[in-house]
């Protein structure tokens, strides 16, 4: 996509007037300084304005979806966000100065400072408070990549399906989703992920979507590692909006067309059954129980590929899974459509990666995107169970919603 000149020309502007503006706030504290020392801050201040500034335009040109790029528009966008904070000080001071000029004039608020032996004027206090504030982003999204990005949870859940065959009573299903493979930088870490998995001994694994950020070319350095998923039932997996390559521009549709089929190799060398509108029966005895694979299906504005009529059509079993990537898709059709299905796993929100949990309670902006952005849902005598993701895309960490390992027990006993 090419740039558009008056867009970028309109971030400069802006960019500049937020350093600018910024600045006031170190000029206050330092104001009592020697002037060799105040040159000293201004020189360094100005240094980084340019360095910070031409890294935005640079990185807007640019626009990749390379761990390189994302570790740089995390350290711009941490920059400007500690200077927007200080901004909101600065202005509150300005608008405050503007009042008492406009209500007492310069002489009697001079007088009344003078008189009330009042050391430290407001101004400066406020300047103070809007580095310190300024400081906060600055420091948790830090601590987010350094601590959140690799800082996997594992998450067990039990789910009542009246219906369950005795065969699968207690069945364990462990679930994966969003891996964003383009997104790593330490795959030691990564292996800790997978080995924590394994370790929890799922009958059966489910992945449901965005192996990738852009191409399939960026898991090539993962296969080895997540071929190591097994499970005696199965793995299974489908596709999410990532992994179509509609996020690239490609040199022709062709190349686009190859991507894709690479993609479907990719799951295959790593044994995992993908599941592109269609679906597989578990057999145990004469106990059977239908998992459902489509393909990525959003009710907003991704991409809608997924037939959940013809994945579903024949599928036997007395109890159905089903594997799509776009929570949205249980209101929108799941629900609506295939009543009996029981139990959806889904992913794509990555609870926007930022948010608080504690408890029970949880909160994230993703919360005024999706209706349901993590966890388990039910309605009636159907469940949805959202993952967080397992990793990440945009800003290389998280804060507050961790990468998470899915472990749901199917029990057909009551919840007590």
């Amino acid at each position: 996509m090419r740039p558009n000149p008056l867009a970028l020309l309109l971030l400069i502007v802006f960019l500049a007037w937020l350093d600018f503006y910024a600045y006031q706030a170190t000029k206050t504290l330092i104001d009592s300084w020697k002037p060799a020392a105040k040159r000293v801050v201004r020189y360094i201040y100005l240094a980084q304005a340019i360095v910070m500034l031409g890294l935005a335009v640079c990185l807007w040109l640019i626009q990749t979806g390379a761990v390189s790029f994302m570790f740089m528009l995390s350290i711009v966008f941490m920059s400007y966000m500690a200077k927007l904070l200080a901004v909101l000080f600065i202005f509150f001071d300005d608008i405050r100065r503007v009042l008492r000029w406009f209500f007492e004039g310069r002489k009697k608020r001079y007088e009344k400072r003078v008189a009330s032996g009042q050391k430290m004027p407001r101004s400066k206090f406020l300047a103070r408070s809007a580095v310190v504030v300024a400081t906060l982003p600055v420091v948790t999204m830090s601590f987010g990549i350094v601590k959140g990005a690799y800082d996997y949870r594992v998450r067990r859940r039990r789910v009542f399906l009246p219906n369950l065959p005795k065969a699968f009573e207690g069945i364990k299903i462990g679930q994966l989703s969003d891996i964003h493979s383009g997104s790593f930088f330490d795959k030691t870490a990564v292996e800790g992920g997978i080995d924590l998995l394994l370790k929890e001994k799922p009958d059966a694994i489910f992945f449901t979507g965005d192996l990738v950020n852009n191409e399939t070319r960026e898991v090539a350095q993962y296969v080895d590692l997540f071929s190591r998923l097994k499970a005696d039932l199965g793995v299974f997996s489908t596709l999410g909006n990532h992994d179509y390559g509609d996020y690239k521009a490609w040199s022709s549709p062709m190349a686009k067309a190859r991507n894709l089929q690479e993609m479907i190799k990719v799951h295959e060398r790593m044994g995992w059954r993908l599941l592109m509108n269609e679906h597989e029966v578990l057999r145990m005895g004469t106990d059977q129980l239908a998992v459902i694979g489509v393909e990525n299906w959003g009710a907003g504005r991704f991409a809608k590929y997924g037939n959940l009529e013809e994945a579903a059509r024949h599928a036997e079993g007395d109890v159905k899974l089903l594997l799509s990537h776009d929570p949205s898709h249980w209101d929108a059709q799941v629900r609506t459509e295939q009543p009996d299905i029981d139990l959806m796993f889904a992913g794509h929100t990555h609870g926007m990666q930022l948010g608080v949990e504690i408890g029970d309670f949880r909160w994230s902006p993703s919360k005024y995107i999706y209706k349901q952005w993590a966890d388990l849902y039910q309605e009636g005598n159907q469940y949805l169970y959202v993952n967080r993701g397992f990793g990440f895309l945009g800003f290389p960490g998280r804060i507050g919603i961790y990468p998470e390992i899915t472990i749901l027990e199917l029990t057909s006993r009551p919840l007590v």
